[in-house]
């Protein structure tokens, strides 16, 4: 039986960028993007012409940011997406490659940051699990000096964006993928918990953070575009959602206290954080 035809929209770079400037993508500035490829229809280039519309929207004098997370830098014992056999943790430990910004490819963040983190040009923050990606003349400033202690708090590219001014465009991602909220935990009383992963030289360590969570966010979103000024609109077939920074981390330090309770909100202090994705 022939496969079925594309169900569409097609989309295409000049229609993507189109639609992004009509949602409101100012050029010049600076932008954390979200986003699903497949929300947004049959894209002729895929990925790369997304990356490609995203830049023409931009200008050379803006800056595109996405994350380029790697949760399986992290330790077997608290994977469960899918989990590994405990006899392997001990091996996997003694075995995982260290981060290395150049090679270690993103995971679970999907193909979009993929594409921007091995663009000619792009650099890439140092953390080994919550890094990012940027590209345009803002890159060095927002990637540069991601503390190994700090995943997405005072000392990482979120707070650089903060301060810069940027916003969040969300194509085709829910809130749930809103990586600002996270910079808003390390403002409100949290737990500390131990991260293991590997160490840039070889072999294993734990560092203490703070235990953060995107548990919720998708209600805190819905809270943030209701009592918030939210562009929203579609590119392709895509909702896409645009607002600052600044004002979503501001709305979720005060909501995540009052409708997130710690003993909700945090596993045990002391139990190890990871996360892996398929």
């Amino acid at each position: 039986m022939p496969a079925p035809p594309p169900t569409g929209p097609l989309v295409t770079r000049d229609t993507l960028a189109a639609g992004l400037r009509l949602v409101g993508v100012e050029t010049g500035e600076t932008l954390l993007v979200h986003s699903s490829l497949s929300s947004l229809g049959w894209v002729n280039g895929g990925a790369v012409a997304v990356v490609q519309a995203l830049l023409d929207a931009l200008g050379p004098s803006g800056t595109l940011v996405v994350p380029t997370q790697t949760g399986d830098q992290s330790d077997p014992a608290v994977w469960g997406n899918p989990p590994v056999p405990p006899e392997w943790w001990h091996r996997i430990r003694a075995t995982m490659p260290p981060y290395d910004p150049l090679v270690t490819p993103s995971l679970g963040v999907g193909v979009i940051p993929e594409t921007v983190r091995t663009w000619p040009g792009a650099l890439r923050s140092a953390h080994p699990q919550t890094s990012f990606a940027a590209l345009g003349p803002r890159a060095r400033e927002i990637t540069e000096g991601h503390a190994p202690d700090c995943r997405l708090g005072e000392r990482s590219p979120l707070a650089r964006l903060e301060r810069l001014g940027a916003r969040v465009l969300l194509l085709g991602a829910g809130y749930a993928a809103c990586t600002a909220f996270h910079l808003a935990e390390y403002r409100i009383p949290a737990p500390r918990v131990e991260v293991g992963r590997p160490a840039p030289g070889g072999g294993w360590e734990t560092v203490v953070e703070v235990s953060i969570t995107s548990d919720r966010f998708d209600e805190l979103g819905h809270d943030y575009e209701r009592d918030r000024s939210v562009l929203r609109g579609r590119v392709g077939a895509a909702e896409v959602r645009l607002f600052p920074v600044a004002d979503a981390v501001a709305y979720a330090e005060r909501w995540l206290p009052l409708h997130r309770p710690r003993e909700e909100e945090y596993p045990p202090p002391g139990r190890l954080e990871g996360k892996r994705s398929p």
